[in-house]
């Protein structure tokens, strides 16, 4: 088929004539009929119903060239997804018929229409995109087997301890690493200083997506906050190796350091947070330049004019469209923006992935089928990921699952650290991270959209609405039905000691293992249960009401389970962040000062 037949008239690129379709959200290729056509090819066939419009659906696949042009940035002679090999059959595609000569298919009769074939599943258009953060953020479908071969092709694997193997399940919450290295790898990264960087853990985001796929939350780990490492399993061609730990040391040491993979750096999150990481996606510089160009430059805003000349970002105030090593400088920078350290640099960074995520969710990243092809190759070379998810199918399935989120919905939020006497580092601040790490272990979202439908659930419930009784008059019997040695005694200290419930008891073990805790009650006790249910951040699901009112001095039972992580440690994690922890969500610009 020649050029002009496929919509390559007047030097149209059919790869842009591929139109969503906002009915079945696919692409289809609509070609318009530049070409002259024969006096038979205009003439209706007796026997077939003249077309009702002048548009012809194209037969190719996305990256099909024409004889003779090139892909841009492909050596010629390569295979081009899309386009099939001589002799190589491509899955899916049907078999020529007998008798075509020279390996051509037989064209149907002038005048006629060639006959519809039933759309496959493989066969819907590209529609995903991906990078670093953004990647996990917004997904789709493939278009064929040699797409998805050539995109495998792209990726850099790495087999680590502790990594999930069995894709992603739709009723679970998600845990995605995102690390960002200080290598140098890359043509002209070598001059961004320390060119012998064996790669640290320089930028870390721990990416939680929720059970129900409404929200999301990107907690920024400090690259300079001290920590223990644990001993962590590396796997080496010669088998396996255990890397001893260490206390008292940056983060970013989990990596790199004394040849520590990511596995280690998952094992250092799951060890300060609580919370199992299933994968991790790593990238190097490139990931920022080739990601902003792929999308056609990212918006930024900023507070002031900044001249740096560590980062070599050079802007006024107001906002500013980068990509390429602009875009690099400006996530860069930390010594002009905020108090001139990581924490400032980390704010920026969180401003421009907002950004970089609300273009990539536009209509005008999504209906560019060149932008998405450009996208998903700048991705795919730019990421390393564990073998977990080595594969275009499993991101394609993480794409689809996560693309429900609404940027509203996507909270960015920073570890609350305090100063180091060292001026240097930075310690935890527990009083505000513990709180927060447990919303994240009990899936709670930072955006109210959660909270209001747990409230709905538990106001249909009836068992957390209603008057509360004081924390003296709680009576409470307290047993032990979870994993943790002397769960029943320390919850029983820290309800007597630090919340005021003077009238309970240690029970010890009890007679079963419970996989969540429970509180059982009288009629009568209902406003003493809604108070512990406050106090432990029990959910409405834990309560357990009865039909006879108590007598007397009779105690409530509240059973320890599964779900236990500690005394004073909400069971369903706190209904808000903590005052002052640093969050802002993903659909809003945020000027850097």
């Amino acid at each position: 088929m020649d050029a002009q037949s496929r919509g390559r008239a007047d030097e149209i690129d059919p790869a842009d004539q591929w139109v969503l379709n906002p009915q079945t959200g696919n692409y289809e290729l609509r070609l318009n009929q530049s070409a002259e056509q024969s006096p038979a090819a205009r003439t209706p066939s007796p026997r077939t119903p003249a077309p009702r419009s002048s548009t012809r659906r194209g037969t190719g696949t996305p990256g099909s060239e024409a004889p003779g042009r090139g892909v841009p940035g492909r050596a010629p002679g390569r295979d081009v997804p899309g386009r099939e090999a001589p002799g190589r059959e491509v899955p899916g595609q049907r078999s020529r018929r007998a008798g075509s000569g020279s390996g051509g298919t037989t064209p149907p009769p002038a005048g006629r229409r060639k006959r519809k074939q039933p759309k496959s599943r493989k066969k819907k258009a590209l529609l995903w995109t991906g990078g670093v953060m953004a990647f996990v953020l917004v997904g789709g479908s493939v278009a064929a087997y040699a797409v998805y071969r050539h995109f495998d092709g792209n990726l850099n694997t790495v087999d680590v301890t502790g990594a999930g193997s069995g894709g992603f399940k739709k009723d679970q919450a998600v845990n995605i690493l995102v690390i960002g290295t200080d290598k140098r790898s890359g043509a002209g990264n070598e001059s961004y200083g320390d060119k012998d960087s064996v790669g640290h853990a320089d930028t870390t985001i721990l990416f939680h997506v929720s059970k129900d796929r409404t929200n999301a939350t990107a907690l920024s780990i400090p690259r300079d906050l001290i920590t223990s490492i644990p001993d962590c399993e590396t796997k080496t061609g010669d088998g396996t190796k255990v890397i001893g730990g260490t206390t008292r040391t940056r983060f970013n040491e989990s990596l790199g350091q004394e040849g520590r993979d990511p596995g280690c750096t998952m094992r250092t999150v799951k060890a300060l947070t609580g919370v199992t990481v299933d994968h991790f996606m790593m990238a190097d510089f490139n990931a920022v330049k080739t990601m902003t160009t792929a999308v056609g430059g990212v918006e930024v805003c900023l507070a002031k004019d900044i001249k740096d000349k560590d980062s070599k970002l050079n802007l006024t105030a107001g906002k500013h469209v980068i990509e390429g090593e602009e875009a690099l400088a400006f996530v860069r920078t930390r010594h002009s923006v905020g108090f001139g350290g990581d924490l400032s640099r980390i704010e920026i960074q969180q401003q421009f992935l907002s950004s970089l995520i609300r273009k990539m969710k536009s209509s005008d990243t999504l209906s560019s089928p060149t932008k998405m092809w450009d996208l998903a190759e700048a991705a795919t070379k730019a990421l390393t990921v564990d073998s977990g998810i080595g594969k275009i199918s499993r991101l394609r399935d993480l794409g689809m699952e996560l693309s429900k989120v609404d940027p509203k919905n996507i909270t960015f939020a920073t570890v609350p650290v305090v100063d180091n006497t060292d001026g240097a580092t930075v310690l935890l601040n527990d009083s505000k991270a513990k709180p927060l790490f447990s919303m994240i272990q009990n899936d709670t979202s930072l955006t109210e959209v959660q909270q209001k439908e747990q409230d709905a659930k538990n106001k249909q419930q009836g068992l957390l609405t209603g008057p509360r009784a004081a924390a003296s008059a709680v009576r409470v019997s307290v047993f032990n039905g979870s994993e943790t040695q002397g769960a029943a005694l320390t919850t029983l200290t820290w309800l007597q000691n630090e919340e005021g419930v003077l009238k309970s008891s240690n029970e010890g073990n009890a007679p079963q293992k419970l996989a969540a805790t429970t509180l059982t009650y009288a009629p009568n006790q209902a406003d003493q249960a809604r108070k512990l249910a406050d106090l432990m951040g029990l959910p409405a699901t834990a309560l357990k009401p009865g039909t006879t009112d108590a007598e007397g001095t009779e105690a409530m039972t509240l059973t320890l389970g599964a779900d236990f992580k500690g005394a004073g440690v909400p069971i369903t994690g706190p209904a808000k962040a903590p005052e002052g922890v640093q969050k802002v969500e993903a659909d809003k610009q945020v000027c850097a000062k």
